[in-house]
């Protein structure tokens, strides 16, 4: 006879353990961490087989330690850096993912890549060490981190993609993009799905390549002509990514992004996006004659911290019932804020 896990008496067992562990069952914190046990021990009645078990076991051991190493550094903007493995010291594309890294890490950014060699160990070698996070991948033919990162506090080893992909955007500001083959390519559009559909923030994507280097004309190409002129896009989703030649102005659009943007979040029925500068009233209206498209009901106002809001930063906030579709304009909302606010 299986045992609910819902028992009082085995959630009480369950909260007992939280509380030996430093928790308090009684608070959100507390309420989850219970329910991850009560998770796992359902595998048992699911009949889990031991593939089953290792594969849930590992992933959450996996990302517990890597949110943890992550956690120690939870006020720094990061980038994730997405390249070739293969590029060599002396291509174009290994210096300028050189001078990209050096000109944000200058900006206070830190820098995550895959801690390999070719464009990660470009990214690493612009920002140096102290600013690098490696989120390494075990392979049969690749297994070691690049000699910048080797050894640092800050380099996980992951065993599976799917923790490694959701570690590099769930703690990224912003990602750019230099060549590279299968890998960098699924990353690219793992992303770019996320922030279309709603499922991640929208962050600065940036592809670059130094002049003469085509790959990224490629890329758009095939987006235009296979997915918009197909109609399998929107024309606003080209709005996402931004191409870009110079490893500096690919930077300083990332640095543009956050000029007066800060965060979005749902709020009950509300979508907030908190800004750092307040809009005057034409600027509001203009907003609003603008993307109306995106409002479901009344219009975007201008307020201050919702009653609902778990983080009450002093910023101003723009508020809405939104759509919760067309992120492609809502990121070109974003860009028309940042037009308002003051040069950096």
């Amino acid at each position: 006879m299986t045992v609910s896990l819902r028992d009082p008496q085995i959630v009480a067992t369950l909260d007992d353990l939280v509380r030996q562990a430093g928790g308090d069952p009684d608070d959100l914190s507390g309420q989850l961490v219970r329910e991850a046990m009560q998770t796992a021990l359902r595998l048992i009645a699911d009949g889990a087989d031991t593939g089953e078990l290792k594969l849930v076991s590992r992933s959450l051991r996996e990302l517990r330690y890597a949110l943890k190493v992550f956690r120690a550094y939870p006020d720094i903007h990061k980038i994730s850096i997405f390249g070739s493995a293969r590029t060599p010291v002396d291509h174009a594309d290994y210096e300028a993912a050189v001078q990209f890294a050096r000109v944000i890490a200058e900006a206070g950014w830190m820098i995550i890549t895959g801690a390999g060699d070719g464009i990660m160990r470009a990214g690493h070698e612009g920002a140096g060490r102290a600013k690098s996070f490696g989120v390494s991948i075990r392979l049969p033919f690749e297994t070691n981190a690049n000699d910048i990162i080797v050894g640092d506090e800050k380099l996980v080893t992951f065993r599976y993609f799917f923790t490694r992909k959701l570690v590099f955007v769930s703690q990224a500001n912003a990602l750019a993009l230099l060549p590279g083959g299968f890998g960098t390519l699924d990353e690219a559009f793992e992303v770019l799905t996320l922030v279309q559909t709603g499922k991640a923030p929208i962050i600065p994507i940036v592809m670059i390549e130094p002049p003469g280097n085509d790959y990224f004309e490629h890329i758009d190409r095939l987006i235009r002509q296979g997915l918009l002129d197909k109609k399998l896009i929107s024309p606003e989703d080209l709005s996402l990514y931004h191409i870009f030649n110079d490893p500096a102005a690919a930077a300083q659009h990332v640095l543009d992004f956050y000029r007066n943007y800060h965060s979005t979040r749902f709020v009950d029925d509300s979508f907030v996006m908190r800004i750092r500068h307040e809009l005057t009233i034409d600027q509001l209206d203009a907003i609003n004659t603008e993307f109306a498209d995106l409002v479901v009901s009344g219009k975007i106002e201008q307020t201050g911290a919702l009653e609902g809001e778990q983080v009450a930063l002093a910023l101003p906030r723009l508020t809405w019932h939104y759509t919760r579709r067309d992120y492609g304009r809502l990121r070109q909302l974003i860009d028309r804020i940042n037009d308002f606010a003051p040069a950096m």
